[in-house]
């Protein structure tokens, strides 16, 4: 009989951070390239879905976190869809984010991080989106305070954004936002 020695590849800490943030093995993806052909964003990005997950793998971290890819992502799962060994590459990206907040980096693209701070705030104060409130949180965040006003102005006059807000929901959302507050401060003293 003979043996074979089989030397187990060691994961780098960002696929380790991945896979415990998302549980997403990035180690499966064999670079077919299917994620990348298929998304609508790729054309805007510096590295493809499929570099990504590479460079998590060999372990340039800090080639994943300056990059602009994770940040333009725009969750729309067909990266996902389209694996064939059914990575969910969404979910890569957005533990790569979580982990770069955690770890202290600063985002490539601020305006995008802005923007999902903006949201998230807006939806728990008010328990579905307000687009108004949005706008205004986002504009306060990034400082550009007159960008889009024309756009804005046709959107209001046409009716499409709503002055007051509606709190439908608001009180269900709120507990959402109080149970996943208390999960994150339990696993922080774990």
């Amino acid at each position: 009989m003979m043996e074979t020695n089989l030397k187990v590849m060691s994961q780098s800490q960002l696929a380790k951070a991945v896979l415990n943030e998302s549980g997403q093995n990035v180690n499966l993806c064999y670079q077919c390239r299917k994620c990348a052909a298929g998304c609508p964003i790729s054309y805007a990005m510096d590295y493809k879905p499929a570099q990504i997950i590479h460079a998590i793998r060999l372990g340039l971290d800090d080639l994943v976190y300056k990059s602009k890819t994770m940040w333009l992502c725009a969750s729309c799962e067909t990266c996902t869809t389209r694996c064939p060994q059914e990575v969910d590459i969404a979910k890569v990206m957005d533990a790569v984010k979580i982990t770069a907040v955690k770890q202290g980096i600063k985002p490539t693209i601020p305006q995008v991080a802005s923007f999902y701070r903006a949201a998230l705030s807006n939806i728990k104060m008010f328990g579905r989106m307000y687009e108004m409130g949005m706008i205004v949180g986002l504009k306060m965040r990034t400082f550009e305070l007159f960008k889009d006003v024309g756009l804005g102005m046709k959107l209001f006059t046409k009716g499409k954004l709503k002055v007051i807000p509606s709190f439908t929901g608001a009180l269900r959302t709120w507990k959402i936002f109080n149970r996943v507050k208390s999960i994150e401060n339990r696993e922080s003293k774990i």
